[in-house]
């Protein structure tokens, strides 16, 4: 049976565990909102973008443009670059273990052919890193200060993989918010650009565009910034993904040290009774005596 000062020990540091579960808790919940607010002002522009580009890579000659060309023969043997967007920080639940899982199966589905990875967090580098994976680049750090510039370098390290025949393809897994406590695992490919596969009802035609200048200056324009605004749109989703987390695994954290406090409290309460119920019969005992 623990003493009662090795109880008093244990409670009191269960209390300071809690208090800094309550103040990650608070921080995470502080910095969600401007997380949340950031994601969802670039969802909208960035699912509408894709709609379009998808829409004009099936009207147009995917030859008009290097990320619209689809590889083919020896082309698509080439290993794909897989970009896997993981935190910098743990203590946020499964969020990190499910994008690795995920990671993990895509790089198995390629078979001997393994990916080319773009590592953006610490713990996908060091998960990854101690294997022995071909890294193309490495990000780390960059959630504290998230801008644009972010996404531009990464954008600027895939197309130039893929237009230089490098990989065949170009992928990102990163967690998507869904609510507070939900998220989603996304795999996407994001170069070469994917013809629309949704077919129109009927009656519906798909839209017909009109170009001014001429679609290979929009191209060269256009579709390089498309690029950047979906891994812009995948950061900022793994942002308040990660925050969200954090904020549900402190919460779950905080309750259950009040949960053990409460037990220890008790047990503790019980043992002193005990003690004290035990120097009561020795004294009984040692006046019967007399």
């Amino acid at each position: 049976m623990p003493s009662l000062l090795d109880l008093r020990r244990r409670i009191r540091a269960v209390k300071s565990t809690q208090q800094i579960t309550k103040a990650m808790k608070a921080i995470s919940a502080s910095r969600l909102r401007k997380a949340q607010d950031a994601m969802m002002g670039a969802r909208p522009f960035a699912a509408q973008m894709e709609r379009v580009l998808s829409g004009l890579a099936t009207q147009v000659d995917t030859s008009a443009h290097p990320l619209l060309q689809q590889p083919e023969g020896e082309a698509a043997e080439r290993p794909t670059l897989l970009i896997v967007v993981t935190a910098d920080k743990g203590l946020c639940g499964s969020f990190n273990t499910n994008i690795i899982k995920t990671a993990s199966t895509d790089i198995a589905a390629q078979g001997v052919t393994r990916p080319i990875l773009g590592l953006v967090g610490k713990k996908g580098r060091d998960f990854f890193g101690r294997r022995g994976f071909d890294t193309r680049f490495e990000l780390v750090n960059i959630f504290t200060s998230l801008k644009y510039a972010h996404a531009q370098a990464i954008a600027k390290e895939a197309t130039a993989a893929f237009i230089d025949g490098e990989v065949s393809s170009v992928h990102v897994v990163y967690n998507e918010f869904k609510s507070v406590l939900q998220r989603e695992v996304i795999s996407r490919q994001v170069l070469p650009i994917q013809p629309m596969e949704a077919v129109p009802v009927e009656g519906e035609q798909l839209p017909d565009y009109l170009y001014e200048p001429e679609p290979a200056a929009i191209f060269d324009s256009l579709i390089p910034r498309h690029v950047e605004v979906q891994f812009y749109r995948a950061l900022l989703e793994s942002a308040a993904a990660e925050h969200a987390a954090r904020l549900t695994a402190m919460d779950a954290a905080t309750n259950n040290a009040s949960e053990m406090i409460e037990d220890l409290t008790l047990y503790m309460n019980k043992v002193r009774q005990a003690k004290i119920t035990g120097e009561i019969i020795e004294i009984v005992s040692g006046a019967e005596s007399l």
